[in-house]
């Protein structure tokens, strides 16, 4: 019951939404939907009995498909990391203002609704219809609410989600048909015996989706102009929860269905999970828009995550699973901060920013924290994380390894280059006016510090919650 909760209440509220006119009160409505639902979640992770938190019903029995939901580690993690992140990016932008208000916080309740589907399904045309739920608010909110460029930004968002939508339903009916009982459970996909052809064909068709979700390189470049030209609150879930979908797919899909096609291709996937670290990480170096910095920072990330799946060992999963929640935390709080500076100072350019840290010291000082935390700084959160994928990727090869370790030097370069642009220098007409963020946005980003000093200190909470799904996994692939 607990995981049909966590999808009627922001679905049926988004749905009620669309008739609040008011600013305040669409707010307001959305603010105690995303309350009500971390409650539940809340509720939902502290029981002890797994089973009572899932669903299993009759959906659409003629095609062999049920409406199953559960909720083992992973998912529970990924649920969190969506209940926690709502409600504090509606606190955060409380005070941004945007036309039709009532549309635009019914869209984001859809979307949540939409991911907390994907994160628990295991039907696969559950999933499928989860995942498109989640992805078609986003269109709709990146190209009605979005910046000057929008229009050209949403349709390359729109080719790249439609072409990897449509070949995932290539690689879902493939499998149903492959499967004895003409079922889309996904322990009827997981018992599958397919051929070295089967899985060669069936594994792209799945990876190619996963990897433009994600996204890892050479699939990525529809990524910076939509995070760029997104309203802040939608760029948010977008960076912070809507790219897990990939990642969470590549580990409940390809690792245990294909797993002779993931030893064979692990090796070219990996190189270029690497290539995309190290493009991205020069590419942010160089760029002159906050925004932009910290889209190509979010690419390198998940480039490491997925060279960390792809190496197949144990200790590298288990930094994906603690980094997929991990950056989630983080890269809100860049945004959150990018977003302050944009709204006071009406520029996101570093060549016109400098000396704000003298007209705002608190939100320097939490910006120094993200930063930190960005780069893996040792009692950070993201350290234990990058860890434990690094040491997974050196057990696999010491050479990718180092290849891909260069990417912590860079990663200091831009962002600490990015604190010095904004925050340090002369105060200059940009910013002479600058004050301190208002109470909501220091409160949650307070709220935020605070999550990744103690996961960074104490990371075992996160690493015992997925340590079932990590034993499955290891055992699948070993099968």
């Amino acid at each position: 019951m607990i995981a049909v909760l966590l999808i009627l209440i922001p679905l049926l509220t988004g749905l009620a939404g669309f008739a609040i006119n008011r600013e305040r009160g669409s707010r307001n409505w959305a603010v105690l939907s995303s309350v009500i639902t971390l409650a539940v979640m809340i509720y939902g992770v502290t029981m002890a009995q797994g089973k009572q938190l899932g669903v299993d019903t009759t959906w659409l029995p003629q095609l062999g498909s049920r409406f199953a939901l559960n909720l083992d580690g992973m998912s529970k993690m990924l649920c969190l990391l969506t209940a926690v992140a709502f409600p504090l990016i509606f606190i955060a932008t409380y005070k941004n203002t945007y036309t039709n208000p009532g549309k635009f916080y019914a869209l984001m309740l859809l979307s949540q609704a939409g991911l907390m589907g994907v994160f628990m399904a295991v039907d696969c045309l559950v999933f499928y219809f989860f995942w498109e739920l989640a992805l078609i608010p986003v269109y709709f909110l990146c190209s009605i609410w979005g910046g000057e460029k929008r229009i050209a930004a949403t349709f390359k968002f729109f080719i790249y989600t439609f072409a990897g939508s449509l070949l995932m339903l290539v690689g879902i009916l493939y499998l149903y048909n492959l499967t004895p009982d003409h079922s889309f459970a996904l322990s009827s996909f997981y018992k599958l015996k397919l051929s070295a052809s089967q899985q060669n064909f069936g594994f792209w068709m799945f990876f190619i989706a996963f990897a433009i979700k994600m996204p890892i390189f050479p699939f990525h470049t529809w990524q910076p102009d939509t995070y760029e030209q997104s309203p802040t609150a939608v760029t948010m879930v977008l960076s912070g929860i809507m790219v897990k979908m990939g990642v969470f797919g590549v580990l409940r899909w390809l690792l245990p269905i294909f797993p002779d096609a993931v030893s064979k291709f692990s090796n070219v996937i990996i190189i270029f999970s690497i290539i995309g670290i190290l493009y991205a990480s020069l590419i942010a170096i160089k760029q002159d828009d906050l925004k932009r910095l910290i889209a190509y920072s979010s690419i390198a990330h998940l480039g490491l995550m997925s060279a960390a799946i792809f190496s197949q060992q144990r200790i590298g999963i288990e930094g994906v699973m603690v980094q997929m929640f991990n950056h989630g935390i983080v890269v809100i709080g860049l945004w959150i901060v990018a977003d302050a500076i944009e709204r006071q100072t009406g520029t996101r350019k570093f060549s016109q920013l400098g000396g704000l840290a003298q007209k705002a010291p608190g939100l320097a000082i939490l910006l120094v924290l993200m930063a930190f935390a960005n780069i893996a700084l040792p009692l950070t959160n993201s350290f234990v994380g990058e860890f434990l994928m690094f040491n997974g990727l050196f057990r696999y090869n010491p050479w990718m390894a180092f290849t891909a370790g260069t990417s912590v030097i860079l990663a200091a370069v831009y962002t600490l280059g990015m604190i010095q642009k904004v925050f340090y220098g002369s105060v200059n007409t940009a910013t002479e006016n600058s004050i301190e963020a208002n109470s909501n946005i220091r409160w949650v980003l307070i709220i935020l510090a605070i999550g990744i000093i103690i996961l960074g200190v104490y990371p075992q909470p996160v690493i015992n919650l997925t340590k079932d799904t990590v034993d499955h996994l290891i055992t699948q692939i070993q099968l």
